[in-house]
């Protein structure tokens, strides 16, 4: 099975906030706009530079490691990590454990979020016109791309 995975250039987004908008359309389960599943981080210094962030589908997972109640589980057919809203108590456990800061809480509905991939097929990459995020199989992501990356989002994680 191939496995993919977002892939993130920040070097190419415009902060045009398609992808946010995108996913929104496609959760009706959301309550707001401002509960995308995608955020564009913004660098208040540099106003060139902006940062999609969005579920790593991590091996090995810190909220599913931290979910009391075992409501975070891997999908076997896409690979992925998903949320059973079902069993999800909205404790916030897995937000905190997230390093990437992708799982959200919907606090209106006592639920945690995060993305899981439009079923394998990414609203937020078709409507990415510079095409910042991408798709494709997990050994495309480089490491020159995650170094420079990590460098921009330390930088703006910097108080």
């Amino acid at each position: 099975m191939d496995v993919k995975t977002l892939i993130i250039h920040p070097e190419k987004c415009n902060n045009c906030g398609d992808c946010e908008i995108a996913c929104i359309k496609t959760r009706t389960s959301l309550t707001s706009p401002g509960l995308s599943c995608i955020r564009i981080l913004k660098d208040n210094e540099d106003e060139e530079f902006f940062f999609p962030i969005a579920c790593k589908q991590c091996e090995n997972p810190p909220c599913m490691a931290t979910c009391p109640k075992e409501a975070i589980y891997r999908d076997a057919e896409l690979d992925r990590v998903l949320i059973d809203r079902q069993k999800c108590v909205g404790c916030g456990m897995c937000v905190s454990a997230c390093p990437f800061g992708a799982m959200k809480l919907d606090k209106q509905k006592a639920k945690s979020y995060k993305c899981d991939l439009c079923e394998g097929s990414p609203e937020c990459v078709k409507v990415c016109e510079p095409m910042a995020i991408e798709y494709l199989d997990i050994e495309m992501l480089t490491r020159p791309n995650m170094v420079r990356g990590a460098g921009k989002l330390a930088r703006l994680a910097k108080p």
